[in-house]
C-alpha cells in the first residue's frame, strides 16, 4: 500500500474555518465533579455551514453503527439513535440568551491528552494568550459510542485545533487593550 493512501475514518470530522471556540480549556486539563481531568472546547458552528453540519451528522451515524454492541450492552436491543444522547446541539434552543450561540449548532469536544494546536500556516502555537474563547478555527474531532454507568450515547473526542483568525473574546472580560485605550488620565492619580 502506498504511503499516500489515506485511510478514511467515517467518525472523524474536520470542521469549517468559521467554527468559533468557546469555553476553550485546551492548555491544562480540568476535572469536572471529581472526574478524570480533561481538555475541552465548545465548538460553535454556524447553521449556514451546512457542509460541516452534514459531516457531523454522518459521523454521529457512523459512530452509532460502529458502537452498536457497546450501546446494546446487556440489553435485548440497541436503543434507537433518536433516543440517545448525541453531541450536536442547537444553540438557539439550548442557549437562547447567549449571542455567541445564536443561529448556530454546537458540539462539546473532550480529550484526556492535550490537543495539538497550530496556526493557519500549520506552525505550532505555544503562546497561551493566542488561543482563547472567541477565536475562529478548525477542529479535528472524532465521534464514538459510550455506555457507562447507565448513560448511553455518542460523544465527541477532541484531536487537534487550527486557529484561523482572532475573534471578539467571549466571557464578558474586557481586554487590557480596551480597558486602557482612552487617553483619559483623570482617574489615574486620584
Amino acid at each position: 500500500m502506498s504511503k499516500n493512501v489515506k485511510i478514511s475514518n467515517p467518525m472523524k470530522v474536520i470542521t469549517g474555518a468559521s467554527t468559533r471556540w468557546s469555553y476553550a480549556n485546551v492548555w491544562k486539563p480540568k476535572s469536572i465533579n471529581g472526574g478524570t481531568p480533561k481538555y475541552n472546547v465548545s465548538l460553535i458552528i454556524p447553521k449556514s455551514d451546512t457542509k460541516t453540519i452534514a459531516k457531523i451528522k454522518a459521523a454521529i451515524e457512523a459512530a452509532y453503527k460502529e458502537g452498536e454492541a457497546k450501546l446494546k450492552g446487556t440489553g435485548k436491543s440497541v436503543p434507537a439513535l433518536s433516543v440517545l444522547k448525541t453531541p450536536l446541539r442547537d444553540g438557539d434552543a439550548e442557549r437562547p440568551d447567549d449571542e455567541a450561540y445564536r443561529n448556530a449548532y454546537f458540539v462539546n469536544a473532550n480529550a484526556t491528552s492535550a490537543p495539538g494546536i497550530v496556526d493557519a500556516d500549520l506552525n505550532p502555537i505555544l503562546t497561551r494568550s493566542e488561543v482563547y474563547s472567541g477565536v475562529y478555527g478548525r477542529a479535528s474531532i472524532t465521534f464514538y459510542a459510550f455506555n457507562s454507568s447507565g448513560n448511553k450515547g455518542i460523544a465527541c473526542g477532541l484531536n487537534n485545533l487550527q486557529k484561523i483568525r482572532d475573534g471578539e473574546p467571549l466571557g464578558g472580560k474586557a481586554s487590557a487593550e480596551s480597558d486602557f485605550a482612552t487617553d483619559d488620565d483623570e482617574d489615574f492619580l486620584n
